[in-house]
């Protein structure tokens, strides 16, 4: 039996390439918002994160009528760090609406989440967004999309998958590739006709998948999944339980039961096969589980996520500055927030560290767990971290580690500063093509040496480089990559940073703080481009006397400081280095502070003794 008066999709892209934009303009023209509402860009992307950072993050329900047919609309994030995001709505839905830029094609993430959907055996609707581009090559882009479609074994039906030329901005669509459109009509149209009704049984016992859970202050844990048997009622008695855990079930009952209507969740008192709902009331359901008739007992097999591939330890700050700023500052504080979030993003993995105080926390990439880190700061917590590292594995006995394929579009001229790095950092290239005065790349590249990359790659490419990298395989190690090639300038006291202090240090290189900032022994204040670490005293104050010299007060010029963001500051760190974040402040520090400790440690090390 089809419900036909719904359909479920999802939007899946690389990143940028337009997914929020166009939910935006389903929204408007599925006439979601009154005619004279004013409506804010990208008004999927709610959370403060996503706004700023012009990135969608977290995968978001919405729906839209179209000649009475209800439009489930799932928007999911481009950034492969947030693939699990992904992998896990894509068992909500019966198809996707693959967005391709119109000028850049198909990328690394858009690879990834199509393969996820045909092996799904979604159906695909391929829309090329921004067609009214100046530099749009739509014929271009339609032989690469179909050429990716062979190379993931699609089966003819997929090949045969439609193409909508769109513009989201303008709220434009066409099924005609020479014509813009005058609305989303085809687009909508094309969704009704192409992508099936769900199909079930409705009359038989209750099944339904949860694919993303929350926590909700007023009313609990809400868990989100697609009705794939049955109907459910406020009131019913359920049984939860997981596929791969069959004799755990736990008996529950339904409290609140919500659908989506627009961008709201709107209480309903029963829902029926094929409705994608949100259930309040089951504290003990997590992501994967299955809620079943009480007396029929049937759980669904979940989507298997892909393993994470890197590796930061979090700790309870014990710098000198500790519980200045910071609201939750105890390991309790940390440990449960830390277990929170593993339940409802399936792609972190925490797990208690050597000490009480530290925790074992793996993530898809350095952005993944710089998020996580980010909204933690914000929510008041206090606490320092360690370096990136990569996870290896081990295999007949060898070492295995994860190999990133890196996708690099730079200007003609900074090619061999590019290559030069890549041969440094482990890099091997596949294949070079030449497009319009830039050259695109493609890398085969260890994980690790992507580390700290970014910013020196931008810098070399004047801000013009673009980058992207994707998760390609485990393979043999490839023997040691040297992480940085400078040092770092170490406060030598506590106090507060002075002017004349700073004007002697920055001699030696380059500051990361300005004056009046509060320092203590053992922070880093500056980089040493010469690749030792080096104590500076920044508190040094210039000693008076009642003698005078023409010239000798003149002002005192520092040059501004280099200001580094969470993102610089994780790939900064070294082995030897700790990140403190607080609400308030990012500060550098070494694991050791003092300073003649740290010399006989390095002197151990040098010797071998450690």
């Amino acid at each position: 039996m089809k419900n036909e008066k719904i359909r479920n999709i999802a939007i899946i892209a690389h990143v940028d390439h337009g997914k929020t934009s166009l939910v935006n303009e389903m929204l408007k023209q599925g006439n979601v918002f009154r005619e004279n509402q004013v409506v804010e860009d990208r008004v999927m992307d709610s959370n403060a994160l996503e706004r700023e950072r012009g990135i969608t993050i977290f995968s978001k329900n919405a729906s839209c009528m179209y000649n009475d047919v209800k439009i489930n609309v799932v928007d999911t994030p481009g950034h492969a760090d947030f693939g699990g995001e992904v992998e896990r709505v894509l068992k909500m839905v019966d198809g996707v609406l693959l967005v391709v830029d119109a000028y850049e094609g198909p990328m690394p993430q858009t690879r990834f989440v199509l393969e996820k959907a045909l092996s799904l055996k979604l159906k695909v609707i391929v829309v090329v967004n921004k067609i009214d581009k100046p530099d749009a090559r739509v014929k271009e882009v339609i032989d690469e999309v179909l050429e990716l479609f062979l190379e993931l074994d699609a089966d003819e039906e997929q090949l045969n998958s439609p193409f909508v030329f769109a513009s989201a901005r303008r709220g434009i669509a066409s099924t005609n590739e020479s014509e813009l459109g005058e609305n989303f009509n085809p687009l909508f149209e094309t969704i009704i006709n192409h992508i099936p009704a769900p199909e079930g049984e409705s009359e038989q016992p209750l099944k339904l998948l949860i694919s993303s859970a929350e926590h909700n202050d007023y009313v609990g844990k809400l868990a989100v999944g697609k009705i794939e048997r049955g109907s459910l009622k406020v009131g019913q008695n359920v049984s939860v339980v997981n596929f791969h855990e069959q004799d755990k079930k736990v008996k529950s009952k339904i409290v609140s039961l919500f659908v989506f209507e627009g961008l709201k969740r709107i209480p309903v008192e029963s829902a029926s096969m094929g409705e994608i709902v949100c259930v309040a009331g089951l504290e003990n359901v997590t992501i994967g589980d299955t809620i079943c008739d009480e007396n029929n007992i049937e759980p669904i097999e979940f989507v298997k996520i892909a393993e994470p591939s890197v590796e930061m330890t979090f700790m309870v700050n014990d710098s000198p500055f500790a519980g200045k700023e910071g609201k939750f500052v105890t390991s309790r504080h940390l440990r449960d927030r830390l277990y929170k979030e593993a339940v409802k993003d399936l792609s972190l993995r925490v797990e208690d560290g050597e000490t009480a105080d530290a925790f074992k926390v793996r993530g898809r990439g350095e952005m993944h767990l710089s998020i996580l880190i980010e909204n933690m700061r914000r929510d008041g917590f206090e606490f320092q971290v360690s370096m990136p590292k990569v996870l290896f594995k081990q295999e007949d006995g060898q070492k295995l580690e994860p190999i990133d394929k890196l996708y690099l579009d730079v200007p003609e001229d900074c090619v061999g500063t590019v290559m030069n790095k890549m041969g440094v950092r482990k890099g091997e290239l596949l294949q070079m093509t030449p497009h319009a005065n830039r050259m695109k790349m493609e890398f085969l590249i260890p994980s690790r040496g992507l580390f700290g990359f970014k910013s020196e790659f931008l810098t070399d490419t004047k801000g013009e480089g673009i980058i992207n990298s994707l998760f390609e395989c485990y393979a043999p190690y490839k023997g040691e990559i040297q992480r940085r090639d400078f040092g770092s300038l170490i406060a030598h006291e506590e106090g507060e940073a002075i002017v004349y202090g700073l004007f002697n240090a920055q001699e030696r290189g380059e500051l990361l703080i300005g004056a009046g900032v509060p320092v203590y022994a053992g922070m880093v204040v500056g980089i040493n481009p010469k690749g030792d670490d080096i104590v500076v005293n920044v508190c040094k104050k210039k000693h008076l006397s009642n003698c005078r010299a023409s010239g000798s007060d003149d002002a005192l010029r520092l040059t501004p400081p280099r200001l580094m963001s969470l993102e610089d500051a994780i790939e900064f760190l070294g082995d030897d280095e700790y990140l403190e974040v607080t609400p308030k402040s990012i500060r550098i520090r070494k694991i050791i502070l003092d300073h003649n400790m740290r010399l006989r440690e390095k002197g151990k090390m040098l010797r071998g003794e450690i």
